[in-house]
């Protein structure tokens, strides 16, 4: 390549369960400028751009954090997700106005009439949304498979749907898609998972690379993670980098590549304890 620019979000987001002590990214060859700054959703961005001929780039993401156990809500004490849906946004709270935007198509996201009712089964009136939201989850699991060879990075969400065979970001923007079809909020969330589980402890389907999965509104307690992948509640094996509509927004690499017939990519993932 003659040039290149670059945009990354590899840097994991500050959260009440999630502090991070130190994180840096290196590039190879050395850009002449590495910027920083924070996107629309509150994301951080790096940007760089080579200006010399390379044939190789490297990027490399180091971070230190301080996880903890996400605190498990009350389900159950959620309120009807048809309330949820009909009051949004409610008295024009801040909370609510944010997670408004979230109920909308987004570029690779759309609602479908196909998708609500698959998702009507989990959400009979008067359920409680959590409740209504984790069944959802389930049902994703046992219905699709994980198949890396299924998809690619473009596969439309529809596709995914018929097929019932793909990746964690199809899995992610399905559980996004249904919830959506049903004018509540869904937000996707990028990130990685652990690389080797605890003691007795199965090994989550997604570790050695980025990982992505969905995460709920609801009133009185915020956003809530769901990971259909792996059919679990994301705690303190999920390291949360970037959320938005849906993956184009939190892309861990995206650039323009001037020069050069083709390119090929490769990605690993390293998430170990220190202690």
């Amino acid at each position: 390549m003659s040039v290149s620019h670059h945009v990354v979000r590899l840097t994991p987001r500050e959260l009440s369960r999630q502090t991070v002590a130190r994180s840096k990214i290196s590039v190879s060859p050395a850009p002449p400028v590495l910027g920083r700054e924070n996107d629309y959703f509150g994301n951080a961005v790096n940007y760089f751009t080579l200006q010399e001929p390379h044939t190789k780039l490297t990027v490399e993401a180091y971070s230190e954090l301080e996880v903890h156990p996400a605190p498990m809500p009350d389900f159950a004490a959620s309120p009807a997700w048809n309330v949820v849906r009909d009051t949004l946004p409610a008295g024009h709270a801040s909370d609510s106005l944010d997670a408004y935007q979230f109920v909308f198509d987004s570029r690779r996201v759309a609602g479908s009439t196909e998708m609500a009712a698959y998702a009507r089964e989990s959400f009979p009136e008067g359920r409680p949304l959590m409740e209504a939201v984790l069944d959802l989850m389930h049902r994703i699991h046992q219905d699709y498979r994980f198949d890396t060879k299924a998809t690619e990075v473009s596969t439309p969400v529809e596709t995914f749907f018929e097929k019932r065979r793909g990746v964690c970001q199809d899995f992610a923007h399905l559980q996004i898609a249904c919830l959506r079809s049903l004018s509540l909020p869904a937000r996707y969330v990028s990130g990685y998972l652990r690389t080797l589980p605890p003691s007795g402890k199965p090994r989550l389907v997604g570790a050695d690379a980025s990982h992505a999965w969905c995460a709920a509104w609801c009133p009185g307690t915020g956003w809530v993670d769901f990971d259909p992948t792996n059919d679990c509640v994301p705690s303190d094996g999920h390291i949360t980098v970037a959320w938005g509509r849906d993956y184009s927004d939190v892309s861990p690499i995206h650039g323009v590549l001037l020069g050069g017939a083709h390119h090929t990519l490769d990605v690993g993932v390293d998430v170990m304890p220190l202690v």
